[in-house]
């Protein structure tokens, strides 16, 4: 067999192994005999095992080429094999060591207990992270509300529109010069503020059409917030016309409206405020604040101011105005007892060239017009009737419905009627002025409320004619020395050289109160109220 072919057929390793020179790396170093050292730089020397001289090799955490001075650092981090660190490693000169991340603290070269979260770290990441939920959800918020606010505006634009508000400004815009003051438009904002947002204890009064409650504007202004239950879209305009009327009636006898607002889905109407309550719960003695002591001076004088008042509306107002709910409720008093009449939520305008007009019947049992009820024809004289329900009430301190008594005397007009009928007067009216006034007078007063609750109509006298010898009649209460016939000229000359005069009803001949016989009883023109 060849050489060769063995040679072929087995495979030896093979050792090339040189050193340089024949010192050792310690003769090299510490005698430093050998000019020509060879390893330089990041190199280490090495003895060789078998025979003498030594080698160079690039030291730890270095590769390269040592004998050409060629031995670079090794980035351990980026060789995994090399890399021992568990959590942050950093690169050093031939080396490598080890760190825990930002927030912890301990060694890096271990996981879980050789790093623990530092806690001021921990208190960083929850404020911080907790700062950034607060802002996030006040962002949110604030995108809501004002996602809220824009939906309301445009809601109370609506209810602007849809109301009358537009035609309202219209109005008063053009009304600028007039010499009365015209009503103010409020923002819902602004009732909302004075009220409380509508809150229970704010209320003062509830009808049926609507409640009242008491309001305190921005100036402190004390008013009262009448908001209605609803309001007929078809009656829009006729409504902004009474609302532009009614805030031009200058009558010390009737409750000022001093504006309103159109930013709700009903408008709400803002009155003067009323400091004494109803004339319901005066003579009724309906709260515990009251104490009814009035006697018969101040309640002619009561009437004869309500009278007054429904007069104006009816002849004297620049349009006539069909009030449709008087009733003791609806007369305010303030803290001289002075009668203010109010709530024209139910009131309608007159045309001049239509007497009568024909609606839906609306009023309150007890007070409303038995033939209007039939007819559903609304006219002055409906007024008629229900102020005469009140002078009864003025008269007899009963209610104009009691369902608790017998049936004869429940509604409070059939009842006066039939007591005036029979002649039984004294029994059905106040002990208290029976014994105090003069029996006479009230018999006149008896007798004029009768005339006023006719069935017909065209029966009842006029508010103006009521008025006339209402106001006669309290002038001799305040003035008993007009009855003697030696002063009479003198009387006349102090109270202006007025008359006396009779007064006849429309369709029913002379006065059925007998004025016309009392031969000293002065009557009074009625002031318009201006």
């Amino acid at each position: 067999m060849l050489w060769s072919d063995y040679l072929k057929k087995t495979q030896l390793p093979v050792v090339l192994d040189w050193p340089v020179g024949n010192e050792t790396c310690s003769n090299v170093v510490e005698k430093k005999r050998v000019m020509n050292y060879t390893c330089q730089g990041n190199t280490m020397c090495s003895d060789v095992e078998n025979g003498s001289g030594y080698r160079c090799k690039c030291k730890d955490g270095y590769q390269g080429n040592p004998y050409l001075n060629d031995c670079y650092d090794i980035d351990e981090c980026k060789v995994p094999k090399l890399n021992t660190c568990k959590q942050k490693c950093i690169n050093t000169e031939g080396n490598h060591t080890c760190s825990c991340h930002k927030g912890y603290h301990g060694d890096g070269r271990k996981d879980g207990e050789g790093c623990t979260p530092d806690r001021t770290f921990v208190v960083q990441i929850v404020v911080g992270i907790s700062v950034g939920l607060v802002s996030l959800l006040m962002c949110i918020s604030w995108l809501y509300l004002g996602y809220k606010r824009w939906k309301l505006m445009k809601l109370k634009e609506k209810f602007f529109r849809q109301n009358g508000g537009i035609l309202l400004r219209q109005q008063l815009s053009e009304r600028q010069g007039s010499s009365h003051d015209t009503a103010k438009i409020f923002t819902a904002g602004e009732l909302e503020k004075a009220t409380k947002n509508y809150h229970d204890t704010r209320i003062i009064g509830k009808g049926g059409f609507g409640t009242v409650y008491k309001g305190i504007l921005a100036d402190g202004q004390v008013v009262a917030i009448k908001k209605s239950k609803m309001v007929d879209q078809n009656q829009i305009e006729q409504f902004i016309n009474e609302v532009v009327v009614l805030s031009q009636i200058n009558h010390r006898n009737v409750v000022k409206l001093l504006g309103c607002c159109f930013e709700t889905e009903v408008p709400l109407l803002v009155y003067e405020f009323v400091t004494h309550g109803t004339l319901f719960e005066y003579i009724h003695n309906t709260t515990k604040s009251s104490k009814f002591n009035a006697p018969w001076e101040i309640r002619l004088r009561i009437a004869t101011e309500t009278a007054g008042v429904l007069s104006y509306l009816h002849s004297a107002a620049s349009v006539p105005i069909i009030h449709r709910d008087v009733k003791s409720t609806n007369i305010l008093l303030d803290e001289n007892l002075t009668a203010k009449v109010s709530d024209f939520g139910a009131s309608r305008l007159v045309p001049l060239d239509e007497p009568q007009l024909s609606t839906m019947v609306q009023g309150t049992l007890g007070y409303l017009d038995p033939e209007y009820l039939q007819t559903s024809q609304l006219t002055e004289k409906s007024d008629v009737y229900s102020f005469g329900v009140v002078l009864v009430e003025l008269l007899t301190r009963k209610k104009a419905l009691s369902f608790d008594k017998p049936e004869e005397e429940r509604n409070l007009a059939n009842y006066f009627l039939s007591a005036l009928k029979d002649n039984r007067l004294l029994q059905v009216l106040d002990d208290c002025i029976v014994t105090e006034a003069n029996v006479e007078q009230l018999k006149e007063v008896s007798n004029l409320a009768k005339g006023c609750l006719r069935v017909k109509g065209e029966e009842r006298p006029t508010m103006k004619e009521v008025a006339m010898e209402l106001e006669g009649l309290r002038r001799m209460v305040m003035h008993p020395w007009v009855n003697d016939n030696s002063n009479l000229e003198e009387t006349e000359s102090l109270l202006g050289g007025i008359s006396m005069e009779t007064i006849s009803y429309e369709g029913g001949g002379q006065s059925s109160s007998g004025f016309h016989n009392m031969r000293n009883h002065v009557v009074l023109p009625v002031s318009d109220g201006r």
